[in-house]
Formats: structure tokens, sequence, C-alpha cells
């Protein structure tokens, strides 16, 4: 059955919608860690706050770096329970080192991939990556309407892994709500973010994508 990991981003109180969505069937928080430079709006640079999140929390964190200088942050987030950090293929940095140093924290590393990027250039990776995020909107900002080629992609994407025997979970981020999630029904996570933390049940939003 497909998961559902929680942005936090458009929250306007990240601490009480953990403490809500504790009440729910999600499988983890996603932390949108943006730097102002691989995308232009600046989130979670206070590592007090996600530490803070991170004790609240029932479900295990994904971190989801939006940042240029992935190697520079990675320390930040030892020995917090968190169950992957995904950085960009976009990134000017060397990709399999930063792989590396995920595997050697402890955590499961995904790459994330924007909208217009081929989804071909993702391959050469798959077999030393635990999984692979597909943007279904530009990252950067919530509340985006879910691109709909995303759909074309999870397809070819799970064709592919299967067909070569790997054991990744593709993950789809953006404009997911109660109407699009038929549309990610392929994907192994759902991030969902808006829909949830802007609304005045939590359960009844968490439960309407898991139905």
């Amino acid at each position: 059955m497909m998961k559902i990991s929680t942005s936090l981003l458009d929250s306007s109180d990240r601490i009480s919608s953990v403490e809500k969505l504790n009440f729910t069937d999600i499988s983890y928080l996603h932390i949108d860690v943006m730097d102002g430079k691989f995308v232009n709006n600046v989130q979670f640079q206070d590592m007090d706050e996600i530490k803070r999140i991170n004790e609240v929390s029932l479900v295990k964190l994904q971190v989801h770096l939006m940042v240029e200088d992935v190697s520079s942050y990675l320390d930040r987030f030892c020995g917090l329970n968190i169950e992957s950090i995904t950085f960009h293929l976009e990134i000017e940095q060397d990709i399999l080192m930063n792989i590396d140093k995920v595997h050697d924290m402890g955590y499961r590393c995904g790459i994330a991939i924007c909208p217009d990027t081929d989804i071909q250039l993702i391959y050469p990776y798959l077999d030393k990556i635990d999984m692979i995020l597909l943007m279904s909107v530009i990252p950067g900002r919530g509340g985006q309407s879910f691109i709909l080629d995303t759909k074309d992609k999870i397809v070819m994407l799970k064709n592919y892994i299967d067909k070569n025997s790997l054991s990744v979970l593709i993950e789809v981020d953006g404009g997911i709500n109660d109407k699009t999630i038929s549309l990610v029904k392929d994907a192994d996570v759902a991030v969902v973010g808006s829909y949830i933390v802007k609304s005045d049940n939590y359960i009844e939003r968490v439960n309407s994508l898991l139905d």
C-alpha cells in the first residue's frame, strides 16, 4: 500500500501540525530544506526547529535537500530519527560522494529530479540509491498544481526498475490531493502538504488519501 509523507512546508504552526499528524496514519514527515540558491525560497534553516519536530514526531523524518552545497548540509542531520535524506540530481557536486556520505550516516539515500530533467539521467544511479523522488511541481514552494506528465514518468521508471530487478522506491512530491492521488497510484510514497496541513481535519484528509 502506498505510504504518505506529509510536508510541513505550508503549515502555519509546524509543531502543532506534527502533534496532530501523530494521530493519523502517515508514515513520514517530509522536511523541505531550501537554501535560497538552488531554489528561491529559504526554509528549514533553523536546526533547533528541525530537532524539535524530531522530538515531537512519532514517525521518522524524510529530509529533502533543495540546496546547492549538499555536502555542507549533511552533517547537520546526524543522530536524528531520519528515514532518508534526498538531494537533487541537478546539483553541481559529486553525486556518488554524497550518496556514500548519506549511507555512512546510517540513512537511506534518495535522489530527486525536477520536472524538466530527463528521467533517464537518473538511471546510472538507481542501483546505488534507495529511492527516487519525482517532483510533480516546480521545487521551491507549496500549493502548486500537479504536473500531469508525472504519471507517465512513474510508469516509465517503474518499468525500468522491474526490468532491471532493482529495489528502488518511487516517491512523488507536489500537488497531490484526493483528486490527484490516483495519478500516482504506482508510486510507493506520496508527499502531501497543503491538502493536509491547511485543513481542519488531518485524520479525515489522510484517510481520504489512503482509501
